[in-house]
């Protein structure tokens, strides 16, 4: 599907007070809105992904998978900051001409969510039957159910928490002193940081997957191996897979505002938060998930009023949310046959 654009033609005032002129919100949409308007699936996109889903999600969401556009209107928009068609530090400053590099205002996922109810206002979409994401797309998606509530039926959090945690803002920050360390970074280039980027995508890996799912997959096989390591190559080739595709202006801003994940903010704490979310919810955990440890979205499950939980055992650690598609298949079609009725229902673990 080709990729559709909105621009929003009044001031967007970020949560930090500063104002945007000429938003502009890249977005695919898949499949036809029935009559009653109650088939609408709307996808919250992770860190580097994009708006087309039917690419980076296959197994869930395609012709013939789970979520199809046969049965459904799929939406799914690039989040504010993302060089994938919507508003980001590659867009050109009305001040100077040029790209806003890092004169680019910072941003939170309150922002990212701002915008695409924006988004779903230009297309008079009132209700979302369900709204779903992964990671910082999950970030998304809980933020979006405690600020407009009464807009969401059902609501799928998947290896996501209710604030970033200090080990995650530490592997953020981390990836930001790669790509600070590249002086290219500050030279205002679109390539710019290149190099810091490569090693930041390295780094992210390492908390993508973990020690097993290295041990399987990247295991020498010949002991008088002294140098060229599997291990090695691996790292190398997916930082630079990332270079080709982004760029390091948006993977900086990006993970600042994961950083900026706290539901509890200005809402009276974390638990109060939470209490607002009027959705049935289907909170996902992976095992072996490092960067968001299964005890927090065991935490969700707590204190969100209408929920279920279910773990997944995958040894591709937080990857495995994309990965894993026959189990959350398996899972989410289990959780719609559940009636939940405002109780606490524990999904059977799905290996």
């Amino acid at each position: 599907m080709s990729l559709e654009n909105f621009t929003y033609t009044g001031a967007f005032e970020l949560e930090s007070g500063t104002k945007l002129q000429g938003l502009q919100i890249g977005y695919n949409t898949y499949g036809t809105l029935n009559t009653n308007r109650d088939n609408v699936v709307w996808v919250c996109h992770a860190l580097t992904a994009n708006s087309d889903v039917f690419d980076w999600w296959k197994g869930l969401f395609g012709p013939n998978d789970h979520f199809n556009p046969d049965e459904y209107f799929i939406i799914c928009a690039n989040v504010l900051g993302s060089p994938y068609g919507t508003f980001n530090p590659l867009s050109i400053n009305p001040a100077t001409g040029q790209p806003y590099y890092l004169a680019f205002p910072e941003f939170t996922i309150r922002d990212m969510v701002k915008a695409h109810q924006l988004l779903a206002d230009h297309l008079e979409i009132a209700h979302i039957e369900i709204l779903l994401g992964g990671s910082l797309g999950g970030q998304q998606a809980l933020e979006w159910s405690i600020s407009d509530p009464e807009r969401i039926k059902n609501l799928i959090l998947i290896a996501s928490n209710a604030n970033h945690s200090p080990w995650g803002i530490a592997f953020n920050e981390s990836q930001r002193l790669a790509i600070s360390a590249d002086r290219t970074f500050y030279a205002g280039a679109p390539d710019g940081g290149s190099k810091g980027l490569k090693a930041a995508r390295s780094i992210a890996l390492l908390s993508y997957r973990n020690y097993k799912t290295y041990g399987i997959t990247q295991q020498e096989e010949q002991d008088s191996t002294l140098d060229n390591f599997k291990a090695a190559s691996y790292q190398n080739y997916q930082g630079q897979k990332l270079v080709n595709r982004f760029n390091a202006y948006s993977y900086w801003y990006l993970s600042k505002a994961m950083d900026s994940h706290n539901v509890g903010r200005g809402r009276h704490g974390v638990d109060k938060a939470l209490s607002l979310v009027k959705a049935r919810t289907l909170v996902i955990g992976i095992q072996s998930d490092v960067l968001f440890p299964i005890e927090e979205q065991q935490y969700l499950f707590r204190h969100i009023q209408k929920s279920a939980f279910a773990e997944i055992d995958s040894f591709y650690g937080h990857d495995g949310f994309l990965i894993e598609t026959e189990a959350l298949t398996k899972i989410i079609t289990s959780f719609f046959k559940t009636d939940v009725k405002g109780k606490i229902i524990e999904l059977q673990k799905i290996a």
